[in-house]
């Protein structure tokens, strides 16, 4: 990756004093009575983060798109997009009280950034797991603090198998629901899911409840940019996990409420992953491919296979989703969110919107992936039990098709 020289020293500041700043607040705030209060004490740490980040900042603006290659100008937005988010972490800014961005050399560079780059103009979740280099060893992050890392390091390990998982069915579609090959291809994906469950669990079982919820959580809270506010950045900010949904068929991009979904994380993605999502919205799923297939060779030997195989990928794809929102929203935002008063409760999200809307909107998505039986959705329920009864037990074939 090729920086200029400002590029490269804001890229120190942020791996190095950015750092080491907002852990010495974050060990401020959390060392209180209530963790939700920016108390006066840390002021010196916070004056420091403003003043230094807008130095750099203001270099950047005045040296211009040098054209240094897509990599490095993404790069750079993610570090002022950091600088902005730790800013509305520590009440610097605040999106309610303000009609447009008091960051106005940050907001200007990051509005050019994302407009050049077809990004939204903050930092988004590739900035912090898929596209954040490492330097001996160690990834840019908020603080220091081992909660951070534990949250980025299963969190990347999650996004990489589910796009694993994701080129496994893409890689499917040229060859047709009766290739042999698609059997070993859904196994594939099914394996890749397998281990987004088994990051999922470690993520439950070594990150803390506390730490996460006080001192990493508010760091991607929305925030503005110049006079629009952005959502914070989401863990599902990338195509992968939406390309399983549209290729295995449990989502559709017919559905109103699922679209809407897709259409508002578009510009939160990489412009790559942007394309490969159009492009999935507008194939035919491998389940309707299966169900069109069933009437003329459901006691064949390729579609019991291939049914089995793809079963077990929806099967392994709902049990991650059900995981994610029973265990992780569940420990690490809904339970600790009880226990703030109620008019902090409508701050806390990365969306933007309160729990009480978000949670249930949530657990319809989650449904969908499970393939529950609801009918106030659009769940695939019964065409996946059409397929399980079509499921022959000791199958042997009565007729090959080669």
């Amino acid at each position: 990756m090729r920086f200029t020289r400002n590029a490269r020293d804001f890229d120190d500041w942020i791996r190095g004093p950015f750092a080491d700043l907002n852990t010495e607040l974050e060990d401020i705030y959390f060392a209180q009575d209530d963790r939700t209060a920016i108390p006066t004490s840390g002021e010196r740490f916070r004056r420091r983060i403003v003043d230094e980040g807008h130095r750099h900042v203001t270099r950047l603006l005045r040296e211009g798109n040098t054209d240094e290659g897509f990599d490095a100008a993404f790069d750079v937005l993610g570090n002022v997009g950091m600088y902005m988010a730790a800013c509305r972490r520590h009440g610097i800014t605040d999106p309610s009280r303000e009609q447009t961005s008091p960051l106005k050399d940050a907001s200007a560079l990051a509005l050019h950034l994302g407009a050049s780059l077809g990004v939204t103009p903050r930092f988004a979740t590739s900035h912090l797991t898929t596209h954040n280099p490492a330097r001996d060893g160690r990834y840019k992050a908020f603080t220091r603090l081992e909660d951070e890392r534990i949250f980025f390091d299963y969190n990347t390990r999650g996004v990489f198998a589910y796009k694993r998982a994701a080129d496994a069915l893409v890689r499917t579609l040229p060859l047709g629901i009766s290739h042999p090959v698609t059997q070993d291809l859904l196994r594939d994906a099914r394996d890749a899911l397998r281990d987004v469950a088994r990051w999922n669990n470690e993520l439950f079982e070594r990150l803390d409840t506390d730490r996460f919820f006080y001192c990493v959580r508010p760091y991607f809270k929305p925030y503005r940019v110049g006079l629009h506010v952005y959502r914070g950045a989401n863990a599902g900010d990338f195509a992968g996990i939406n390309e399983i949904d549209l290729l295995l068929g449990v989502c559709r991009a017919d559905n109103p409420a699922y679209s809407q979904l897709l259409v508002d994380k578009f510009l939160y993605m990489m412009p790559d992953d942007q394309l490969r999502l159009r492009d999935s919205m507008r194939r035919r799923s491998l389940l309707d491919e299966l169900m069109r297939a069933m009437p003329s060779s459901q006691s064949t030997d390729w579609f019991q296979k291939t049914t089995r195989a793809f079963l077990e990928v929806c099967e392994a794809h709902g049990h991650a989703a059900a995981q994610h929102h029973d265990q992780l929203v569940s420990k690490f935002i809904e339970r600790p969110a009880e226990a703030l008063p109620p008019d902090d409760q409508e701050d806390i999200t990365a969306s933007g919107p309160p729990l009480s809307v978000l949670l249930p909107a949530l657990e319809k998505l989650r449904d969908l992936r499970l393939a529950a039986e609801r009918d106030d959705i659009p769940s695939r329920y019964r065409e996946l039990r059409q397929l399980r009864s079509c499921l022959m037990a000791g199958f042997i074939p009565t007729r090959l098709q080669g």
